[in-house]
């Protein structure tokens, strides 16, 4: 967890030493993976039972040419390490359960 907290920490301080604003509520997406869809589907309800924003799986194609299951929980945040781990820690959590991965999570510049 100490890793996440670190990737989240240095996300927030590229996209506010880039300008963006500190000041509205931003849409973080949560990734998640498997190449199981039905692990993949038992994360995706936990995420949803426990109110999350979840987007429907899709197919994805990765890089080598194979084929992986993912979704996204998408929450609306601000943009601050602390309350993005919140969400990090409990999404983990379900991700483990589950057998799935954990992808990391990401969000757009906001002017």
């Amino acid at each position: 967890m100490e890793n996440w907290r670190e990737i989240s920490e240095d996300i927030v301080a590229s996209l506010l030493e880039d300008g963006s604003n500190p000041e509205v509520l931003y849409e973080v997406e949560h990734h998640f993976v498997c190449e199981d869809f039905d692990k993949l589907e038992q994360a995706a309800l936990a995420a949803f039972k426990l109110g999350y924003d979840v987007e429907e799986p899709a197919e994805l194609e990765l890089e080598d040419g194979g084929k992986i299951w993912g979704f996204d929980v998408v929450v609306e945040s601000e943009l601050d390490a602390d309350v993005i781990m919140e969400d990090v820690d409990k999404l983990v959590a379900i991700a483990t359960q589950t057998g799935v991965e954990y992808d990391g999570w990401g969000t757009y510049f906001q002017e």
